[in-house]
């Protein structure tokens, strides 16, 4: 058999040999061509060649012959000269390009030939030559396959097999197009898949089964040594899937996990699917005592409430992980590991001796303006610490509430909640004195602070519902308290579903005679609370003050955004279906209802990638609105578009490149409103991941001439950088501050900026993705769109008087640390590598997950995009991801290796 190598021996090249190139891949040089190049490399074929191509030709006679005798052995000879061949990656196999012009009289031979086993055997042996001919219209090498389906497939290797699994694929798709049957090809397709995942090639399984819409079957053929690898596939194929194969995906890979038991990949599936029901059964079908706690740990990250009760003590503990109870604990002892526990002031955060003007120390801020700043900056920085030099000292409790005024003591009074954040025990004495207050401001910041303090942590006493659900409250005279109280319940029940709450905020939602503001804020409260679960009533509720008439005057309220929220939130990530309600608004005849509709849209496809979506989006920016009737609905419509191209864009690597190039040409040819609503989806597609070319590009927008334009991209550069206490972010701040020392409302806006830079002291992050960034939390991301709603008009709302809107983003604030506990969740120490996360998918052998570690020891900070690995196997995580609170098993054969 001829050895076709392209590597020439070193004995040749040692004495000077000029070594030959096999002729087929010879380039043509200096632009001249060789004429008679067929003839010539016919002419100087090697004599290994020469033989080969006379057997081959031979044996082809012997076909043509009539003595039938011949026909197997020259069957046998041809199979065997062409699976021994060997060439180079790059070049058709030698007896394939010899027997190629045999091609056509062999064909017309198989259809001369009677029925049998020659007959089978020439259709084998035409369906690999059938490769050498990749026309569109010819799929030889199936045709063929299909007319000889008992020989063995695997012997011709994997360029074989997957060239059928091509071909297969293209002739489904026009066979169902042309509505004929297709068993024979699923048929010859599930012989293939087995073939390809033991061969290491499960994504030509995969993308084989996923072409013939069977991707359910693929649980058949994966063993405990093949499912780890498919999965990984098929779960990172999702977010290039349309609705609903990816669905179907999801659950697929999550019934093989099931079975092999790995419970917690399992268990980040179906919260992927935002299945409650699937999420309970895999919860209860878990014996083992650890990982049911770990489940719990997974679940409650996701602020999902699953009801169980409390009997026994290990449900009571279960219960505990389930409801965040010792989140503020675990969060204070990092803070004790990186030594930051010490408070932060305001000027740690603003150095303004290193403002770069002369004015630095003589901001002429008018001071109660100056102070609220503060505020807000101080309670972002100390953020769950449960200490500062500000609020909560003694000596200056009363004072640095009177120091701001009107609305500002609200959110000054509000801001005690953030820094008891999860820390419900202490945080309530702490509080309990500014809800006797005779001004209805402080009053109203301490319900706020009592909301932000229980956001995401649960006690079975309730006592955000008894208090902030207080008729006295919710029914208060002054529309202050009422508001607060309702955003309160909203913050502190986001992603719960309790049913209790619809009584006191349904009436509210549907109540003619409240202010928009009220009725809108108990609108967004309740998609809080049920974010992502389509409930009827709520919709229901919100849909029937849409079209109230007598309301209509009301709906051009700036207030009515949070109305249309609440509606979207509701259908958060249900993709299709949002389309009854998208029905339902095209009967409502109000300006308000078509950007109601886009903002139901965007949440319904929020995170998936939804290519199709995006580009409707962008025909909404196109659009170029002159004489409408209203401009104002117009112009809500186009900004929620912008900010809905962000939000489905969000999950996805590929598709987040592609729109933030979108942004600059938006940013270069779009209107006003669409140009304010750019830096809001930049800082939206990427919160606390501060990417450079995001950041310079809003560093440019900070100076732009519009200043609402200005005022976002400020608070977007607060958005990117959540978090992170990314220097060079620090330093662009700085320098805002003196450019804009003489503007008020954007000098707020930095300060801002400044507190979510420096948030949690650097240790809490702004992301809605979590779980190896698998996860988009429903919750986050809802505060995070809040804020992004609020910013579109800053002027009417933020730099405004309501900017305690900003607490919102308290739903998406979550500590990014790694903290790992002992069974009986026991602090535990262990030596972890922290490194930049590497995409495996696909690739062979066992490749390393992350790369340019560093090994410390937990708790650990991690960073956007970084991944944990234990440092050696003394002990097992119970969590497929190192993040967050992770239990660790002891590894019963560690010891034995010592």
């Amino acid at each position: 058999m001829a050895q076709d190598s392209d590597v020439p021996s070193a004995a040749d090249k040692g004495k000077g040999k000029a070594v030959e190139e096999p002729k087929d891949e010879k380039p043509v040089l200096n632009g001249k061509k060789d004429d008679d190049k067929k003839d010539a490399a016919e002419e100087e074929l090697s004599e290994e060649d020469q033989q080969l191509k006379n057997e081959l030709d031979l044996m082809v006679e012997r076909l043509m012959e009539s003595n039938s005798d011949l026909y197997k052995p020259a069957l046998e000879a041809m199979k065997t000269a062409i699976k021994t061949s060997t060439s180079s990656m790059t070049a058709v196999p030698k007896p394939l390009k010899f027997l190629r012009p045999h091609y056509e009289p062999l064909t017309k031979l198989y259809e001369e030939w009677p029925a049998g086993d020659d007959k089978i055997s020439l259709a084998d042996v035409l369906s690999v030559i059938g490769m050498t001919f990749s026309d569109e219209d010819r799929q030889d090498t199936l045709k063929y396959r299909l007319l000889a389906p008992t020989s063995d497939i695997g012997s011709w290797g994997h360029e074989y097999t997957r060239h059928l699994a091509l071909e297969i694929g293209e002739v489904y798709g026009k066979r169902v197009t042309a509505d004929e049957p297709v068993t024979d090809l699923m048929d010859l397709a599930l012989v293939l898949v087995p073939l390809f995942i033991k061969s290491n090639a499960e994504a030509d399984a995969v993308d084989l089964m996923s072409e013939l819409e069977i991707i359910e079957q693929i649980t058949k053929y994966v063993d405990e040594n093949t499912y780890p690898r498919v999965c990984l596939y098929m779960v990172s194929m999702v977010n290039l899937l349309t609705y609903p194969d990816n669905e179907t995906f999801l659950r697929t890979a999550h019934d093989i996990y099931m079975k092999y038991k790995q419970y917690t990949q399992a268990m980040v599936l179906a919260i992927r699917l935002h299945d409650l029901d699937l999420i309970k059964a895999d919860f209860d079908k878990v014996e083992d005592r650890a990982v049911k706690r770990q489940l719990a740990f997974l679940i409650a990250r996701q602020r999902i409430v699953l009801d169980f009760p409390a009997n026994s003590d290990e449900e009571q503990i279960l219960l505990e992980c389930q409801s965040n109870l010792k989140l503020s604990e675990h969060f204070k002892s990092l803070g004790k590991e990186l030594n930051i526990l010490d408070p932060k002031s305001t000027e740690d955060i603003y150095k303004s001796h290193l403002e770069s003007s002369r004015v630095a120390g003589m901001t002429n801020l008018d001071s109660a303006r100056h102070n609220l700043a503060a505020a807000f900056v101080n309670a972002f920085v100390n953020a769950g610490y449960g200490n500062d030099k500000m609020m909560l000292v003694e000596a200056e409790k009363e004072t640095w509430v009177w120091k701001t005024k009107a609305e500002g003591m609200m959110s000054t009074v509000a801001s005690m909640g953030t820094l008891l954040l999860w820390d419900i025990e202490n945080g309530l004495d702490k509080i309990d004195r500014y809800t006797y207050a005779s001004e209805p401001e402080i009053t109203a910041g301490a319900m706020l602070a009592i909301g932000i303090m229980n956001s995401g942590v649960r006690l079975d006493s309730e006592p955000a519902l008894a208090l902030l659900g207080d008729a006295d409250k919710l029914h208060h005279e002054n529309p202050l308290i009422r508001t607060a109280s309702i955003m309160g319940l909203g913050l502190s029940y986001a992603g719960s579903n309790q049913e209790d709450l619809l009584e006191l905020l349904l009436p509210i939602i549907s109540d003619s005679s409240q202010d928009m503001q009220i009725s809108a804020m108990a609108a967004l409260a309740c998609g809080l609370i049920f974010v992502g679960s389509s409930h009827p009533e709520v919709s229901e509720a919100i849909v029937t003050t849409l079209m109230d008439d007598d309301r209509k005057n009301q709906l051009t309220d700036k207030w009515t955004r949070f109305l249309a929220l609440g509606l979207g939130l509701l259908f958060f990530g249900r993709q299709e279906q949002v389309d009854v309600i998208l029905e339902t608004l095209k009967a409502v005849d109000h300006p308000m209802s078509k950007p109601t509709a886009v903002l139901a849209e965007i949440c319904a496809w929020a995170g998936t990638g939804a290519v199709l979506k995006i580009q409707e989006m962008l025909h909404i920016c196109n659009e170029h609105k002159e004489e409408s009737e209203d401009k104002k609905g117009d112009e809500l419509l186009q900004a929620y578009a912008v900010i809905g191209i962000a939000l489905v864009a969000m999950g996805e690597d590929v598709g987040q490149e592609m729109v933030l190039r979108q942004f600059g040409h938006l940013m270069h040819y779009g209107e006003a409103n669409i140009r304010k609503a750019v830096p809001l989806a930049m800082g939206l597609i990427s919160p606390s991941n501060p990417q450079m070319k995001v950041y310079d590009t809003l560093s440019r927008y900070s100076h732009d001439n519009d200043p609402e334009v200005a005022i976002n991209a400020i608070f977007a550069m607060g958005m990117l950088g959540a978090g992170t206490n990314n220097a060079r972010l620090a330093q662009l701040l700085r320098q805002l501050a003196s450019y804009y020392h003489r503007d008020q409302d954007a000098l707020f806006m930095v300060r801002i900026a400044q507190g979510l830079l420096h948030m949690g002291k650097g240790t809490l992050s702004l992301s809605p993705f979590h779980s190896d960034r698998q996860v988009l939390s429903r919750v986050s991301a809802a505060g995070l769109l809040a804020t992004s709603i609020a910013m579109i008009d800053p002027k009417d709302f933020i730099t405004g008087g309501s900017h305690y809107l900003l607490y919102f983003l308290v739903t998406a604030m979550h500590p990014r640390f790694l903290v790992t506990l002992d069974e009986d969740l026991k602090p535990l120490k262990v030596n972890v590598r922290v490194g930049q996360a590497v995409d495996v998918v696909g690739q062979a052998g066992r490749p390393k997950t992350i790369t340019g570690w560093q090994t410390q020891s937990t708790p650990v900070l991690l960073g956007y995009g970084e991944r944990a690995e234990l440092e050696d196997e003394e002990y097992l995580s119970l969590n497929s991801t190192l993040e967050g609170l992770v239990i660790l098993r002891k590894n019963p054969e560690w010891e034995a290796d010592q």
